[in-house]
């Protein structure tokens, strides 16, 4: 299938609510949006796919463009690994002017390959392309087909260069490059009845760890977890798993739907985050596994353990709400945080007073509406001015938001605290709950805060000198001026 057709089969989703409402040109037309010339950086099509497959821990990795395309990967995002750290290093062709001026990007990439198979071994190569190699029409397919057999192991063409659409697009062509090559390519011989796989999450800062164990005490074993710490063949056996999960629906919800119309699994959106998220995660798995053979007690033992895990959460808690309850959070994210974390929040007495729906599905949507009881609080874009104005009003008390709006908060001289893939604590799960909750507190306790709202020494209100009415002197300025009083230029000589 060609790009051109791939990108446009992606586009027409039987299992968005969305898309289905469309009528057939506006289906046809998909949800692409034009980039804007200088501000796809971070968010192209070639991201995207590469956000979605790099935490495969043990694959070889291999962009193949100009060395920017790739920069330094290895603390690039906060995904976790138990095993190898192949994942981290940075595999690129770098094509320069002459190769693409003399024909030399397939020829260089095959020896790229060669290169990492003799130096590491891994079980799989993944090559990605990009805006330069699409454009000079490099065959990465033929060339990983090539590869493939004269190496003995897979080569797979990830096809999502940047300007084919937004990180969004790339993450689904990630799912179809897994559909195309890898996934149901290894049978593996220890299959059980409560094999499961999750889907869209990442392990960021290993919080998956803080679910697994979970899933380890009621006898469900997680088949694959795409992509955090998976392992190639754990991907390659996911069609033998007996159910699925899905974290974040924007990302994968074509392979979680291909999946089952292939090999029968049946899969739900569902969240980590949060106590009641966790506790309705677990039971939903628990149902479906039931649904499809396994040991019906398994029911009872998951609303045990809920039972349990929930009276140890709760009065860890505890202790958190007379410091917590009734401030103010702004929330400044997308995707299924937009409405997990809400929900997370609200558990112990924090009022969110505002949440970016930026990267939401119209379901996310609909489930922020019915957390916050309206659609007011909730807010497509914001710009960074007000988003300032807002924390410098005092209309929320600490911000949770990706790295790149952090110094909005510390301009309005505001707590915030990182929550999206650079982080570095874990949030999922119930032991996620309390972790989040305890660095809101340290956050917010900060004693940095009162410093800094303070008044400086040399001025009366504190204010900074732009804000002052009138151009008035202050600090080193006024006392340059009155030492230097009454002194003439022949006085100062050559100073």
């Amino acid at each position: 299938m060609s790009l051109q057709a791939r990108i446009q089969d992606v586009f027409n989703e039987p299992a968005c609510d969305k898309n289905q409402a469309k009528d057939a040109k506006a289906k046809k037309k998909g949800c692409s949006k034009p980039l804007t010339p200088g501000a796809a950086a971070g968010g192209c099509a070639f991201d995207g796919a590469k956000i979605a497959l790099q935490p495969i821990t043990d694959v070889a990795h291999l962009i193949h463009g100009p060395l920017a395309c790739e920069g330094n990967s290895w603390d690039n995002r906060g995904a976790g690994s138990s095993g190898s750290d192949l994942w981290r290093r940075s595999f690129t062709t770098d094509l320069t002017e002459l190769d693409i001026v003399m024909g030399q990007g397939e020829k260089k990439l095959f020896r790229a390959v060669r290169e990492i198979v003799e130096r590491h071994a891994p079980p799989a190569v993944f090559v990605y392309s990009t805006c330069v190699t699409a454009l000079i029409g490099d065959d990465i397919e033929a060339v990983c087909r090539r590869a493939g057999e004269r190496f003995g192991l897979p080569v797979v063409p990830v096809n999502a260069p940047g300007f084919v659409g937004s990180k969004n697009l790339g993450n689904k062509l990630a799912g179809e490059a897994l559909l195309d090559h890898v996934i149901g390519t290894v049978e593996p011989d220890d299959v059980g009845p409560t094999d499961v796989n999750i889907l869209g999450e990442f392990n960021l800062a290993g919080e998956f760890w803080m679910v697994k164990p979970l899933l380890d005490r009621l006898g469900i074993r997680v088949r694959a977890c795409i992509p955090g710490d998976a392992r190639y063949r754990d991907v390659a056996a996911a069609h033998t798993a007996r159910a699925t999960m899905m974290v974040c629906s924007t990302a994968l919800i074509n392979l979680a739907r291909k999946m089952e119309e292939r090999w029968g699994i049946p899969f739900f959106e569902g969240s980590f985050y949060g106590v009641s998220d966790t506790s309705d995660a677990l039971r939903s798995l628990a149902r479906l596994l039931v649904a499809r053979g396994a040991d019906p007690s398994l029911i009872g033992r998951t609303e045990a353990l809920i039972m349990q895990e929930e009276a140890i959460v709760w009065r860890r808690l505890a202790a958190f709400r007379p410091r917590l309850e009734g401030k103010r959070v702004l929330l400044n994210t997308g995707g299924v945080k937009s409405w997990s974390v809400v929900a997370a929040l609200q558990e112990v007495g924090l009022e969110v007073v505002g949440t970016s729906t930026k990267k939401s599905t119209p379901e996310d949507k609909e489930r922020i509406k019915q957390l916050l009881k309206d659609d007011k609080h909730a807010f497509d874009a914001m710009a960074p001015r007000d988003l300032y104005a807002l924390l410098a009003a005092g209309k929320a008390d600490i911000m949770l938001s990706g790295g790149r709006t952090q110094f909005i908060a510390l301009k309005a001289k505001m707590p915030w605290l990182d929550i999206n893939q650079e982080r570095h604590h874990p949030y999922a799960g119930y032991d996620g709950m309390v972790e989040l909750v305890r660095q809101i507190d340290i956050a917010l306790a900060n004693p940095v805060w009162e410093t800094v709202r303070a008044p400086a020494p040399w001025d009366g209100d504190g204010r900074p000198p732009a804000m002052a009415s009138g151009p008035t002197e202050t600090g080193a300025i006024a006392l340059t001026r009155r030492k230097f009083a009454g002194t003439t230029a022949d006085d100062m000589g050559e100073c």
